[in-house]
């Protein structure tokens, strides 16, 4: 049996209003991510706890302007616009945040869901693609949607043009899933308006940004994590070099999920992606649904640990000396360069034990000097946001 579906899996008890909208302030705080997050809530056991330490944390890291902290009501007028429109959010943390999700590194403290949340939590396939997708790999990605959907499967996708479309289309009766990169409420690209809304009202329709937020080009990637996150596996149907589609099957790598492709004509650039997936052996060569479930119907162990950082609830962390924090910051922030580097190879590097260089981190993180990457990898900011 698989985790996705283990009734034996521990569940989080329910999580308190305020805690919930303490969590929400939280995430929605500048220069606060979902590694910052989790760190933050796992070092002062509640997010208003986290909240009240934000100034010092943020002034020991060289910031000199005050954080901008969302207030409790205007957390408050978040839930209720999302009421407003029939969504819901969800809590890292709650019983309906979906485990598949919770269980990678960078999961979003909080999503909002419109339509069915259990939904989320149901063995799913993801299928992803060119946005300038061919007539063939647009038909050829609906029709494998039907068939994945009839096998009991649940299919994810981003709502964009071309293969999402098609795969969304091919997925309406069986169960459609649809990541989007703006806010709940923002229908992107406005063409599928008419498909937003029959995936809502028959699936699930997933945000991560604010309500009323227009999908800028930072925000795709982190959408694509979750359409791998909540995935068993990735389907790539076509992908040039450098498509979105890939990044979605490389997060799938590193998130311990199946990927898939479909080979195409080497003629192609849109299959460049794709065979370039294959030939490296990081994706299964599929030509039909069979070859999908038959790998996936194999998945008879658990591929996902139950997260720590579920239910927040980890004892406290050691506080290293401040005095060795202010001796060792400088030594450790010029070993940050513009190119993201491994947490793991600066702990090395510095010769410096893991709470030390965890907290000069973490209080960097807070000032705006560095930004955080997939991978546990961290890069120093070029300009300083204080």
């Amino acid at each position: 049996m698989h985790l996705f579906d283990d009734p034996t899996s521990p569940q989080p008890a329910q999580m308190s209003e305020g805690e919930r909208i303490a969590r929400l302030r939280l995430i929605r705080t500048e220069n606060i991510g979902p590694v910052t997050f989790r760190d933050l809530v796992q070092r002062f056991g509640t997010a208003q706890a986290a909240i009240d330490a934000l100034p010092d944390l943020a002034r020991r890291g060289g910031r000199r302007r005050p954080l901008k902290v969302p207030s409790a009501l205007e957390a408050e007028r978040e839930i209720a616009w999302n009421h407003r429109i029939g969504a819901q959010i969800l809590a890292i943390g709650e019983p309906d945040y979906p485990l598949p999700l919770a269980a990678i590194e960078d999961a979003p403290p909080v999503i909002s869901v419109l339509g069915d949340p259990r939904l989320l939590s149901t063995r799913s396939l993801a299928i992803v693609g060119a946005r300038n997708a061919s007539m063939n790999g647009r038909r050829f990605s609906e029709m494998l949607a039907r068939e994945i959907g009839s096998y009991g499967y649940t299919v994810i996708s981003g709502l964009a043009r071309g293969i999402d479309g098609a795969a969304h289309a091919g997925s309406l009766e069986t169960g459609s899933i649809a990541v989007v990169a703006g806010g709940i409420d923002v229908i992107y690209p406005p063409e599928h308006d008419a498909l937003y809304r029959e995936i809502a009202d028959r699936g699930a329709v997933v945000a991560e940004p604010a309500i009323g937020t227009t999908p800028q080009a930072h925000h795709f990637p982190s959408r694509n994590r979750i359409i791998s996150g909540l995935s068993l596996g990735v389907l790539v149907v076509e992908a040039a070099k450098r498509s979105g589609s890939l990044i979605t099957a490389r997060r799938a790598l590193d998130q311990g999920r199946e990927v898939f492709a479909i080979p195409g004509s080497p003629l192609d650039k849109r299959s460049d992606g794709t065979n370039r997936l294959i030939q490296e052996g990081a994706a299964h060569l599929v030509q039909g649904a069979d070859d999908v479930i038959r790998i996936l119907n194999g998945l008879s162990t658990p591929q996902l640990e139950e997260p720590s950082a579920r239910e927040f609830e980890p004892p406290p962390p050691l506080q290293p000396d401040p005095q060795a924090l202010e001796k060792e910051r400088t030594v450790i922030l010029e070993a940050i360069g513009a190119d993201p580097v491994a947490v793991d190879e600066l702990i090395r590097g510095c010769q410096l034990s893991s709470p030390i260089v965890a907290t000069v981190l973490l209080e960097a993180e807070l000032a705006g000097v560095i930004d955080r990457h997939p991978g546990n990898r961290v890069s120093r900011r070029l300009e300083i946001s204080e």
